[in-house]
């Protein structure tokens, strides 16, 4: 039993990112994110006739070798799940572990082969849907991991956004109905038919194919496409706001190890290691490093001016005593 949990300790710490990463980790995870590319590669390239005619067998080789390590590598995730800190705590953590995100990533990018071949019928759409697979390039990219923490963290205000766009879609295309049906009966004959052209002019895209010709129409139109403005602005707003919030983070945490490592003054071999280790984790580079690390010894030498060397007291609450 201590071997097996010895073997799934050493899997664990191959596959997921831990303190404990090794060589083989890295060519392992270069490894799958070349494959992924491959994966891309070949279901566009296999949308081109010629191509898919040419070079038809070399795709289904692809396909079947990367279904199979996409696998095996979801099945051995879902193995040493119990091993992570998070998912081990919880009393069922391969049931918690399939639920989360990157775990339905990894059923997605594989799914869609197995169904081609239980149903009896013509899945084609079903292999477009491999395209997915570029999403469990998310494992391994630090900036689509935190745009996807500032999805989870900003699903509310991303809600209230789009709940807003869909009011005034809909009241957009009402407007648009009542001033333009009698008219252009085809173009806005009905408050659905109007709601093509109330999306393109919310989303200020303005394709041009509809557009309002009576004097009420081209007013409202108008209107329409200023909050359209706003509204396109609304959803980057948030994403901005979110994505700094993230940065600042990250910052926060290098700051706090610098913070540690400099309290005997110095930063020792080990502590540099763990500190470059973090860092990479993180996905902050190396200017951006040295900066946060230049600004907490600033801050540190600035800390030990107001406080006396021998007794620790603070001199400006003694220089207050003393005026």
């Amino acid at each position: 039993m201590s071997d097996q949990i010895t073997l799934r300790r050493k899997v664990y710490e191959v596959l997921e990112t831990t303190e404990k990463r090794s060589k083989l980790s890295s060519i392992i995870d270069i490894g799958l994110v070349v494959l992924i590319v491959v994966n891309i590669m070949s279901v566009v390239l296999e949308s081109v006739e010629s191509m898919n005619s040419r070079f038809g067998i070399l795709f289904e080789y692809i396909e079947i070798f990367s279904v199979a390590v996409f696998t095996i590598e979801y099945l051995m995730r879902l193995w040493v799940c119990p091993e992570d800190p998070i998912e081990g705590a919880d009393k069922n953590p391969r049931l918690k572990h399939m639920r989360s995100p990157m775990a339905v990533i990894d059923i997605l990018a594989i799914l869609p082969f197995y169904l081609t071949y239980m149903f009896a019928i013509d899945l084609r759409f079903l292999r477009v849907l491999r395209l997915l697979r570029i999403l469990k390039l998310t494992r391994y990219s630090s900036a689509m991991t935190m745009l996807l923490d500032v999805f989870k963290e900003e699903a509310s205000a991303f809600f209230a956004g789009f709940f807003i766009l869909m009011v005034l879609l809909i009241l957009a295309a009402s407007g648009a109905y009542l001033a333009e049906h009698q008219i252009q009966p085809v173009k806005f004959g009905s408050i659905p038919a109007a709601m093509w052209w109330s999306m393109a002019t919310l989303t200020t895209v303005g394709y041009g194919d509809v557009t309002p010709v009576t004097v009420a129409g081209k007013i409202f139109g108008a209107c329409v496409t200023i909050v359209g403005i706003g509204m396109a602005a609304l959803p980057a707003g948030i994403l901005a706001n979110g994505l700094a919030t993230q940065l600042n983070r990250k910052r926060e945490v290098m700051a706090e190890q610098f913070r540690m490592a400099l309290q005997d003054g110095n930063i020792d071999d080990q502590e540099a290691d763990a500190i470059e280790e973090l860092r990479k984790d993180l996905g902050v580079s190396v200017n951006v490093a040295n900066g946060i690390l230049e600004t907490v010894q600033k801050n540190k030498i600035k800390t030990k001016l107001h406080f006396c060397p021998n007794c620790g007291e603070s001199l400006s609450q003694y220089a207050k005593e003393n005026v």
